[in-house]
């Protein structure tokens, strides 16, 4: 009889509903506010990428794939914002209810992917210096990148089976073992893509970090540039998705305990740190200039004037960086690349 009256409370709530209609609707602006800023910022990204960087050339596949999952992630930015504005947290309409997540969560999964395989690629260039680094032969194929994407279709299907985090999960209706699987397979998924990378990264990052206080040859202006260079990877993943995956296991604790008060705080709270949370599209570039700067040249060439591109260029000088140099295109010819310190 209780397992009958907890079905009619479930079914008459609808968690597709947004609890608080004004909460969302700051969301909404927010996420356009994200879309208008990390469009243009990704368009012009790529276009220096494949026009003026030529990444291909320059051994930059993984960090191309990490553009291409942050400009895939601003073009779902308007949808969302349309659904948060008309009171709702998805689309009513299954298909593209799917598809959204869909979209997220292989763009997320692909982003946290390529980060931490650059992460590891900085880790073995600095740590295991002079040992055989895999990681630098893997990036320098495109068909690697590939296989990355193709690998993480497994992990993202399971969202295609039953939207995600609206209309069911653990808690919300009788479990069937069906349901039951389905459920605990995509939080596992959820949970273990950021647990999971974030324990390499820090790992690397510790490991890199005691290695460049070790190091005795250069200034210490140079270490202190090569920190930040794996640093911003873990600030973007901080910020970015440890936040929400704390609300995420928060939300789930309410739903099985049945608090339908706390619950809805809670739903309110991971919204909002999941929106949050796309501001990825907008730290990644940081990540890109940090990496290579050989892009953050080039960037600068074509986006920036010219008394501002001597004034920023200086700055490599200031910051400290090895004498090794590449050529890349620009409107002027072939002109020089200053390499940082950890880049070989």
């Amino acid at each position: 009889m209780s397992i009958l009256k907890n079905m009619t409370t479930n079914r008459t709530i609808d968690h597709c509903k947004v609890p608080n209609p004004t909460t969302y609707e700051t969301f909404s602006w927010l996420m356009i506010g994200e879309f208008a800023l990390g469009l243009p910022l990704n368009l012009s990204v790529l276009y220096v990428f494949i026009f003026r960087f030529k990444f291909w050339k320059n051994k930059s596949i993984f960090l191309f794939n990490i553009v291409v999952a942050d400009f895939l992630l601003v073009a779902c930015l308007p949808a969302k914002a349309y659904h948060f504005r008309h009171g709702m947290r998805r689309s009513r309409n299954q298909s593209v209810c799917k598809l959204m997540l869909f979209m997220l969560f292989l763009n997320r999964g692909a982003s946290i992917a390529f980060l931490i395989t650059l992460s590891l690629d900085r880790y073995f260039n600095v740590v295991h210096l002079g040992r055989r680094n895999f990681v630098k032969v893997l990036k320098k194929s495109p068909q690697i990148s590939i296989i990355i994407w193709l690998l993480l279709l497994p992990f993202t299907i399971p969202t295609m089976v039953q939207t995600f985090e609206c209309c069911n999960s653990h808690g919300r209706e009788v479990e069937t073992i069906y349901h039951d699987v389905t459920d605990t397979f995509r939080e596992v998924v959820f949970f273990t893509q950021i647990i999971i990378p974030f324990i390499i990264l820090v790992y690397c990052t510790v490991r890199i970090v005691n290695r460049l206080r070790k190091k005795t040859v250069g200034e210490k202006t140079k270490l202190r540039r090569a920190v930040w260079v794996v640093m911003s990877v873990v600030v973007v993943f901080s910020i970015c998705f440890l936040p929400c995956t704390v609300a995420r296991a928060v939300l789930l604790g309410f739903r099985l305990m049945k608090m339908q008060k706390e619950e809805n705080i809670a739903v309110q709270v991971y919204d909002g740190l999941m929106v949050l949370s796309y501001i990825d599209c907008l730290l990644d570039p940081l990540v890109y200039c940090f990496c290579n700067s050989g892009f953050k040249d080039a960037y600068i060439a074509t986006f920036f004037p010219t008394c501002l591109q001597k004034k920023l260029l200086k700055s490599d000088f200031k910051l400290g960086v090895t004498t090794t140099t590449m050529t890349t295109p620009t409107t002027s010819g072939t002109r020089t690349i200053i390499l940082p310190i950890i880049e070989k």
